[in-house]
């Protein structure tokens, strides 16, 4: 298209690429600081999306529920977010209930302040009942229930995203199922644990799953493929 220049120039600029680069920068930075990000601030939604957890302990004849409602920022758009904003955990059983009702409001208010609240994960699956701790079905090791609930809050942070999966990887998953394979076939004639584990499988280390048997010489587990070997 061709212009037609009807003044007198009075003086002009070269844009060179790194003026270019330059104000490409500065228009993202301006989009950026329309991105809203979670923080204490951010008034409660009348509505928010939530997930319930069933937690059922050999500890207890009742069942825990735990109910970790999400604000989503940004609705919409590209920087769309789904953020934890509090905690319920609900039971007919009514022993634990001050220390649960304290723990909810401490990890509430850690969500709503923002920034990465994935620590609290390992900080509650650190916590170890000093009577003991007890298997999951599936053969997962909860050391108590305070890491119980601290699992709850790991698949819900999965589920939205903010901890991404740290499985086995596809050499890891064909290298478990050649594992279990080899000690089926030797074990064709034996029983196996009703996890999907042999019985007499040790605890991972890694997974805390009973599901490390030695093969080879070498302690491997057949849940996420740890091996003592390498």
């Amino acid at each position: 298209m061709t212009i037609k220049i009807d003044k007198k120039i009075v003086k002009y600029n070269v844009v060179s690429e790194e003026d270019k680069a330059a104000a490409e920068v500065a228009a993202r930075s301006a989009a950026d600081a329309n991105v809203i990000h979670m923080h204490e601030k951010i008034e409660r939604p009348d509505m928010l999306v939530g997930s319930t957890y069933k937690v059922k302990t050999p500890l207890s004849e009742h069942a825990l529920y735990v109910t970790i409602n999400d604000v989503v920022l940004n609705p919409g758009t590209p920087h769309e977010l789904r953020r934890p904003f509090e905690i319920f955990i609900n039971s007919k059983n009514m022993d634990h209930f001050q220390w649960i009702v304290a723990l909810t409001r401490i990890i509430s208010a850690v969500f709503r302040k923002g920034g990465d609240v994935t620590f609290l994960v390992e900080e509650l699956k650190a916590v170890f009942d000093p009577r003991g701790g007890y298997f999951k079905k599936g053969g997962k090791y909860m050391p108590s229930l305070v890491a119980e609930i601290g699992d709850a809050i790991e698949n819900h942070l999965r589920m939205i995203g903010l901890i991404k999966n740290d499985g086995p990887d596809e050499h890891q998953k064909k290298l478990i199922k050649e594992k279990r394979a080899q000690y089926d076939k030797a074990q064709a004639e034996g029983a196996h644990h009703h996890s999907g584990f042999p019985d007499g499988a040790q605890l991972c280390g890694k997974c805390h799953t009973k599901a490390a048997i030695i093969m080879d010489g070498c302690l491997t587990c057949l849940n996420c493929g740890d091996s003592k070997c390498g």
